[in-house]
């Protein structure tokens, strides 16, 4: 039975390059199906096909993940409307978290991690269209996301895992403000964050800044902010070469600075006033702005960083 559900999958398409580094790769061609199931209907008729073997493959039991992770493999397709009207949403959602534990599965635990992040990876390419962002999120993807994120800390595929699940964040919360915000409220979603500012990719980078800079207006978010040690990521992001990221990365320590004196303090003794004034010289006019403000902030209840301000150059940038 397993056999055979596993072996169905969508024809392969001209063009179709899309694949999961590090992870499951994409479905190869099956000879058996034929040229009829390129119709809506015959499409549709095969995403609900491996819809219901993830939902009936929930479990530790070997078959069960080796049938989900291929389900989950057939699912990361280009054909996103038939993959979303077929239901897949809910069933990957459920994936991105490991099937209950009886006693007998504590010891082996076949797939561990391959079902999660074969899901994550399909519910971003479906986040990519910015119409299926909500319907991911309010189906219930960010607190698992976030979960994966932080239970991958150690082993051997926790970085593949994490590469998968901060893709899945990212294309969640491209340009879409109440997500960001969501992210950034999850409980526990703050070092995760923290965690993305450190990412090589700058997309990564900047929805992470971005979550920052759209949710985190409560002091107990900004003070954990702090807290987990994100300061000086974001100071090196002030001197980002990418528009986008300053801009981010000026706004959030802007935020900080406005939410509490001490907080101020720190992050002046972090080091950020002189990629501050540096910004004022900036391509950008929003970065400019928003620098402008926070000088302003820095220097508006101490005399001590005025001088400072004018010391280490900032009136010569604004002539």
């Amino acid at each position: 039975m397993e056999q055979q559900r596993e072996s169905r999958s969508f024809p392969e398409r001209k063009g179709q390059k899309r694949k999961l580094e590090e992870g499951p790769p994409a479905a190869a061609e099956d000879p058996q199906i034929s040229p009829s199931t390129t119709t809506d209907a015959a499409l549709l008729s095969e995403v609900a096909a491996q819809v219901s073997v993830l939902n009936s493959a929930f479990s530790w039991k070997e078959s069960d993940r080796a049938a989900a992770k291929r389900a989950a493999q057939v699912l990361a397709e280009d054909l996103v409307n038939v993959i979303v009207d077929g239901g897949a949403v809910p069933a990957l959602t459920a994936h991105l978290q490991p099937p209950p534990c009886s006693d007998g599965d504590l010891a082996h635990k076949p797939f561990e991690h391959e079902v999660e992040k074969g899901s994550a990876f399909a519910l971003g390419l479906l986040a990519i269209k910015p119409e299926y962002q909500n319907l991911i999120v309010d189906k219930g993807a960010l607190p698992h996301l976030v979960s994966l994120l932080k239970r991958n800390k150690e082993g051997p595929t926790s970085r593949a895992v994490n590469s998968v699940v901060r893709r899945a964040i990212t294309n969640l919360a491209h340009e879409n403000s109440s997500i960001k915000t969501r992210v950034s409220r999850l409980e526990g979603g703050i070092p995760p964050l923290v965690e993305l500012l450190e990412y090589s990719d700058s997309k990564v980078q900047r929805a992470a800044a971005g979550a920052f800079l759209d949710g985190a207006c409560f002091d107990c978010l900004l003070l954990q902010i702090v807290e987990c040690n994100a300061l000086p990521t974001l100071i090196l992001m002030l001197g980002s070469e990418d528009a986008a990221i300053h801009y981010e990365a000026v706004g959030v320590i802007g935020n900080l600075v406005h939410s509490s004196p001490n907080i101020k303090k720190e992050v002046i003794s972090s080091g950020a006033l002189q990629p501050v004034i540096g910004l004022l010289s900036s391509c950008c006019p929003e970065s400019q702005r928003e620098a402008a403000l926070l000088l302003g902030q820095f220097a508006s209840t101490d005399s001590d960083c005025k001088v400072h301000i004018v010391q280490r150059g900032c009136c010569s940038s604004f002539d």
